[in-house]
């Protein structure tokens, strides 16, 4: 797991279709990095991203959702 802070202009980032789009609610954004996820906060980009192997993705999906 790591963080960094460079843009990413090539990469698609998705917000969960469980947000409203509501400007003062809480989310985050993902996008697929090859064999990694980045994860970010959709309200401060400006924080970076944090990186995760998809792995460890999957399984706190998996986690989450059972």
């Amino acid at each position: 797991m790591s963080t960094d802070r460079t843009p990413m202009p090539t990469a698609t980032w998705f917000k969960s279709s469980y947000s409203s789009g509501n400007t003062d609610e809480q989310c985050i954004e993902t996008a697929g990095l090859g064999t990694s996820v980045g994860i970010r906060d959709s309200k401060d980009l400006a924080q970076g991203h944090l990186t995760v192997p998809k792995s460890a993705w999957a399984s706190l999906i998996d986690t989450i959702t059972s």
